[in-house]
């Protein structure tokens, strides 16, 4: 695989991370009550826009294609997925038990990412930013538990 390739492969993984995140957080947003948690999943969305558009940004310089997305398919499995996890339960503690749960995911997947070490340094800050607003979110979704 050459450089640009891995490069590609790398972003696209992480830009589906974060349209994986933004895709939960618009599932799971009606169903929040606390507006304390309400305005931090609002946040968490943008962040992950954010790093879906500096994905954008870098993409070019690998690639004349757009990023991966999320398939249809893993966007339905995640909906029904919050769907059948709070038709009992739609407490904020469950709700951000269900977020906590896919953050840790993303946080593994994005670590694993970070263990690329043949990416370009631009490509390794904005991986960088990704698990460290994770792991910030996870630290503010503890709190809703």
């Amino acid at each position: 695989m050459d450089d640009k390739e891995n490069e590609v492969n790398v972003l696209d993984e992480l830009n589906k991370g974060a349209c994986m995140g933004r895709d939960a957080i618009h599932f799971i947003l009606d169903k929040v009550s606390d507006d304390d948690l309400k305005k931090e999943l609002e946040n968490q969305y943008n962040k992950y826009k954010e790093i879906s558009n500096k994905i954008s940004e870098l993409y070019p310089e690998y690639s004349n294609d757009e990023p991966h997305k999320t398939n249809a398919m893993n966007k339905v499995m995640t909906w029904y997925g919050i769907e059948m996890k709070t038709i009992k339960d739609k407490s904020t503690s469950k709700i951000a038990e269900l977020l906590l749960e896919g953050t840790n995911m993303g946080i593994i997947e994005g670590r694993k990412l970070l263990n690329h070490k043949d990416v370009d340094e631009s490509t390794h800050s904005l991986i960088q930013e990704y698990v460290d607003m994770q792991e910030n979110a996870v630290e503010k979704l503890k709190k809703f538990l």
